[in-house]
This record gives structure tokens, sequence and C-alpha cells, in this order.
């Protein structure tokens, strides 16, 4: 959930026909702009454990990756021209490896799981549950109880916030529990569907409806009127709070070093990983660009995230991708390709030995 938008639109909103009555729903303090249908989401209150300074990552030795082997290379390679039809292996074959240059590539991944909380008045048949309204102050919606979530995991819950249930007489029906059939417009019989209402069928009466062009309402039975949909034929509504948890997980990544948009395709080397309320900048870390990375991008989410939601828990991790370039000459030119993550994949743009498929 974003920051909300710097201006304001405002519209005249016309309820529909089966609207509930404005003085359907009592005001509860500490939810007095709740409408039903909702609104926006609640602010939540600041928080009351103060905040720590930042911390320098702690240190690990291991910040290097086995290098490739030349016989891993060519498999990777074989393995990458096979999976082409247009491929030629002979660069695979007859191909010398000259040289092989391992690049650190580093990736830095920072994921912050937020509550978000908004109300709304809402109803539901009434079925005998407590009216609990004015009985005691309702809690704040920031107060409302409710179970721990699986962290990093999207969801959303609804709550009926206590302390705010009364129970009402169904306005769509008048509290009689039945309504109008929509079907057949309260009269209990339709057009015939054999003769399209007309009586008669290959010259003679309608055997269907016996000549009159009209049966009985299925939908309703005939009665011309059904259950109410709004109170379930229970004639009284339960009336009150709902307070929704939006829960979400928001992610992103950075990559350092060799650029490329098939690394995400891969995994690495797991160098770092730290999980806190609120985590802070790898100050200190072996690559400036990662560090920089950490301070942007956790700044950018607690500014972003913590106006409109609470930040419950932030998550950061720091791999490292193993980049290998393999130089090779076949027919006395130079050529290279790449193997990456390690699942060994392939990037070869440049391959020398392609041919164009031709299908008659």
């Amino acid at each position: 959930h974003g920051n909300p938008p710097a201006a304001s639109t405002f519209y005249t909103m016309y309820p529909p026909v089966m609207a509930p009555q404005a003085n359907m729903f009592g005001n509860v303090p500490g939810y007095e702009g709740t409408v039903p249908g909702g609104g926006g989401f609640l602010p939540p209150p600041m928080p009351t454990e103060p905040v720590a300074p930042p911390q320098p990552a702690p240190e690990n030795p291991e910040w290097s990756i086995p290098s490739l082997s030349e016989d891993e290379a060519r498999k990777a390679f074989k393995e990458f021209v096979s999976s082409h039809c247009c491929y030629s292996d002979a660069p695979v074959t007859q191909g010398v490896i000259t040289s092989m240059e391992p690049f650190n590539t580093f990736r830095y991944r920072l994921e912050t799981f937020t509550e978000s909380r908004s109300t709304e008045w809402a109803q539901k048949p009434y079925e005998g549950e407590p009216a609990d309204f004015y009985t005691q102050p309702a809690p704040q919606p920031w107060e409302v109880q409710a179970t721990p979530p699986n962290l990093f995991s999207d969801h959303k819950v609804k709550i009926r916030v206590p302390f705010t249930s009364s129970v009402k007489e169904c306005n769509t029906c008048h509290a009689t529990g039945v309504e109008q059939c929509t079907e057949c417009n309260g009269c209990g019989k339709k057009a015939c569907w054999v003769c399209d209402g007309t009586g008669v069928k290959l010259d003679a009466a309608c055997s269907h409806c016996n000549g009159t062009g009209k049966e009985s309402c299925s939908k309703c039975n005939g009665r011309g009127k059904k259950e109410c949909q709004t109170c379930k034929g229970k004639r009284q509504l339960l009336t009150y709070i709902e307070l929704k948890k939006h829960l979400q997980d928001h992610v992103v990544e950075h990559n350092s070093g060799l650029k490329t948009d098939k690394l995400c395709s891969v995994n690495g080397k797991e160098l770092f990983k730290n999980s806190q309320n609120l985590v802070y900048p790898l100050f200190g870390f072996p690559n400036p660009g990662v560090s920089q990375a950490s301070d942007r991008l956790i700044k950018e989410h607690q500014t972003k995230y913590g106006q409109t939601s609470r930040i419950l828990q932030q998550r950061q991790t720091v791999e490292l991708i193993p980049i290998t370039r393999v130089n090779y000459e076949w027919k006395d030119n130079t050529h290279a390709y790449y193997v990456y993550g390690n699942e060994h994949k392939v990037n070869a743009d440049d391959y020398p030995a392609t041919c164009c498929c031709v299908i008659l």
C-alpha cells in the first residue's frame, strides 16, 4: 500500500435502491468516519519503542565461491547447445578454452511485511449473536486483538470489532423476511418457455401451459415472493463495524556487478540473512554497491509503508551469484560465453555456429 495521493478528488455518491438507511448505523467513538463500503487505510500509532541506531553487518569471511573447472564449463556449454535445435555442436567439440574469468555478483533482497487496517460498517442476518453495542467502549482500530500472522505471506483477515454490534430490522424486506421475486415481478407466473407465451404450438393449444401462455415461476414456486437475500428470512440484521487486516509482503531486489536480466532465474550462495522488526543498512559490506542499495531501499520501504501500515517484520538477504566468462577459440576466432548461478546456466548471445531451420 503506497502513500495517499497529494491531491484529493471528491465525488457525490448516490445510494443504491437497497442501501441501508442512514440511521441503521450508529456512531462509535473513534470510528466516526466509518461508512458502509469502507474508506482508506488507517494510519498506525507511533511506535512506543525507540528505534535502535544502524549497526554494521556481521563479518563473514566467506566472500568468494570456488572457481568453475574447465570440465564443468564444457559440460554446461554442451548442455546449452544441445537444447537449441539450430546450434551446431562444432564449437563445443572443436573449440579450445583459452581463459576463464570469474565475476563476483551480489544480489541484495529486501522484504518488508506490513499490516494495514481499514474499517467499514457491515451487516449480516441476525442469528442470536449478543448485541454488545455501547456495553463498554469499543477498542480503537489498532487495539483490536488479532491472531499473529504467518510472516511474509500475503493474506486478508476480517474481524468484527467488539462492542459495536446492534440488532436492526431488515431495511430490504421491512422485517417481513421475504421480497418480491425479480424473475416474475411478483406475479408468480411467467411466459411459457415452450410456446413463448403465445399459448399455441404447432397450430394447437400448447400442452405445456394448457393454452394459457403462462407457467408457474420456478424461482419462487409460483408464490411471487422469495426469501429476502439480505436477512436470509431472519427479518433482522446484526450491524457492526468490521475491521479488515491486509497483510502484504513487499519485495525488492538489487544486483551489482555484471548486469544481466537472467540472474533472477538462478540461485547463488547465501552470504548473509537477517530478519527483525526493522533491519539496518549493511554498512561495511565488502561491496559498496550492496551497502548503498541496502541503505537506499530500507529508507524507501520504511518511508513508503510506514505511513499507512505497520511494518511487522523486515528481512534482508545477500547472495553471491557465481558468474564465469569462458573465452575459447574456434576456427582461429575468439569467442566467449558465460556460466552463471548454482545451476550452471549458460548465456552465449554470439554463438558462432547457428543455422536457420526452414519448415516446408
